[in-house]
């Protein structure tokens, strides 16, 4: 990779690990993948965006601001066709400040309750800031339903309760490989992922 074009060292703006894992193993081993644990980075990087995309941006905004390196955020939401398309861009703080992942799911599968359709969607935004501080959009969708109840216990967020279309295992029951081959993250990852390979020298 040139210096100019394409990064050998990558900050993603996530203290997940999980997301990092699923990423890590989507980018290669060519390029140092940190994560704001990697930075020391403790605080919550405000998400004041009406969009998944701008607040993708705001994330990755804030690290190159701070640190001048090529970086990269995403946001994702899950949005359901019954309820207008909630929670959408509040996804990971549906039942509150504290993002409690099973509150989440709780509470959805409440407003679910007695909804015939089902349908809904993950959808994820990723902001790239490359070296020269330009900003590069990527987006990732997959379709599905929602569960009537948790199944599974791999994988995070809300995917005890989401069934990918054309499977008959929810993500949360999926290998990270099987969830890599179609999820919207991995989508919208690999778009990313081809972009920086397009920049290779």
């Amino acid at each position: 990779m040139t210096e100019s074009s394409s990064p050998k060292t990558l900050v993603f703006a996530t203290g997940n690990p999980n997301k990092k894992e699923e990423i890590a193993a989507l980018i290669g081993s060519d390029v140092e993948l940190k994560d704001l644990r990697d930075l020391g980075v403790t605080e919550d990087i405000p998400e004041t965006g009406a969009t998944l995309q701008e607040n993708a941006l705001i994330k990755a905004q804030h690290l190159w601001d701070r640190f001048g390196l090529p970086v990269f955020a995403d946001d994702t939401g899950l949005e359901t066709t019954a309820l207008d398309n909630r929670p959408g861009v509040f996804s990971a703080r549906y039942a509150g400040p504290a993002k409690d992942p099973l509150a989440n799911m709780q509470k959805l599968l409440t407003e679910l309750q007695g909804v015939a359709d089902r349908s809904a969607q993950f959808r994820t935004a990723i902001a790239y800031i490359d070296r020269s501080g330009k900003p590069w959009h990527f987006e990732g969708i997959a379709k599905g339903k929602i569960l009537e109840e948790p199944t599974g216990a791999k994988g995070f967020g809300y995917d005890p309760i989401f069934l990918p279309e054309g499977h008959e295992r929810s993500f949360a029951q999926m290998s990270l490989e099987e969830k890599n081959g179609i999820s919207h993250r991995a989508k919208a990852f690999r778009s990313f992922i081809s972009f920086l390979e397009d920049r290779k020298s």
